[in-house]
C-alpha cells in the first residue's frame, strides 16, 4: 500500500521553462544549458539524445532536482522544485521520480533485496508490513527473484540493470529516469532492457531515457535532440 498522493494526472508531468544552467570552475566558467523549453506529459516515453557535452546529463539533472538551474523554472508533478529545500526536495524526489543511473549504483555491501528494501525504508511510502512481499514482487517482474539475495557483484551486468530498475520502481514512483541504460550491455541484453522500459510506460508510468543509442531511441515515442545546450529538434 502506498502513501503516495499525487494525482494521476499531475503526478508523471514535467515543466521545464527557460531553464539554464551556468557552472562557475577555477579553470573557467561555462553553459551546460540555455533557456531550455520542455514540456513531459504523464505516460511519456521520451529519448534525450546527444554528443557528450551535448547537455544531457545537466538536463537530467533539473528534472531530478540533483541539481538546481541557474535561470529558469523546473516543475516536476505540479511542483515548483525551486521553491523546495533540499530535504523537501530529498522526500519528494523519492516519493516521485525513480532514477536507473547508468553504472547502477547499487550499496555493494547489501543484497539485492535489501537495496530494495532500503529504498523503501527510506522513503517511507510503502507500509512496513508489505515491503518484502514488494520486493520481491519487483524482482519476479524484472526477471531476478532468483538473486535476491546476492550481492550486486555477483551478478551480470544486465541482471544489475535489472535490480536498479527494481529500485527505482520500489516506492511506485509516476515519473522513472533513466541515464544510459543500455550504455554497458551487450546488444541481446539491451534490448531486454529497453523492453522492460516499455513494459513501464504500458502500465502509465512516464519514461524518460537519456540515451546514444538510436535503437533505444527508436523505441521512444518522441525523441528530444540536444545540441551545445540547446534544444535543437523534436522528433515524434
Amino acid at each position: 500500500m502506498t502513501k503516495n498522493t499525487q494525482t494521476g494526472q499531475q503526478s508523471g508531468s514535467a515543466l521545464l521553462r527557460g531553464v539554464s544552467k551556468r557552472y562557475e570552475t577555477p579553470e573557467r566558467a561555462f553553459t551546460a544549458l540555455f533557456e531550455v523549453d520542455l514540456t513531459l506529459e504523464p505516460g511519456e516515453h521520451v529519448a534525450i539524445m546527444g554528443r557528450s557535452g551535448s547537455g544531457k546529463s545537466t538536463l537530467l539533472n533539473m528534472l531530478t532536482g540533483i541539481d538546481r538551474p541557474s535561470a529558469g523554472q523546473v516543475q516536476v508533478a505540479g511542483v515548483d522544485l525551486g521553491r523546495l529545500d533540499e530535504g523537501a526536495l530529498a522526500s519528494f524526489r523519492g516519493r516521485n521520480l525513480g532514477i536507473v543511473f547508468q553504472f547502477f549504483q547499487l550499496l555493494p555491501t547489501l543484497s539485492v533485496r535489501e537495496n530494495l528494501l532500503l529504498a523503501m525504508e527510506l522513503v517511507g511510502v510503502i507500509e512496513p508490513a508489505t515491503r518484502a512481499a514488494r520486493a520481491q514482487q519487483l524482482l519476479e517482474e524484472v526477471g531476478i527473484a532468483a538473486h535476491a539475495d546476492k550481492l550486486p557483484s555477483a551478478l551480470s551486468g544486465g541482471e544489475q540493470q535489472r535490480a536498479a530498475i527494481a529500485r527505482a520502481l520500489a516506492n511506485d514512483p509516476p515519473f522513472i529516469v533513466a541515464d544510459e541504460p543500455t550504455g554497458n550491455l551487450d546488444t541481446a541484453t539491451a534490448a531486454a532492457i529497453t523492453e522492460l522500459l516499455r513494459g513501464l510506460v504500458r502500465r502509465g508510468k512516464t519514461v524518460v531515457v537519456v540515451t546514444h543509442d538510436a535503437a533505444v531511441a527508436a523505441t521512444c515515442a518522441r525523441v528530444v535532440h540536444l545540441t551545445d545546450g540547446r534544444i535543437s529538434e523534436r522528433a515524434s
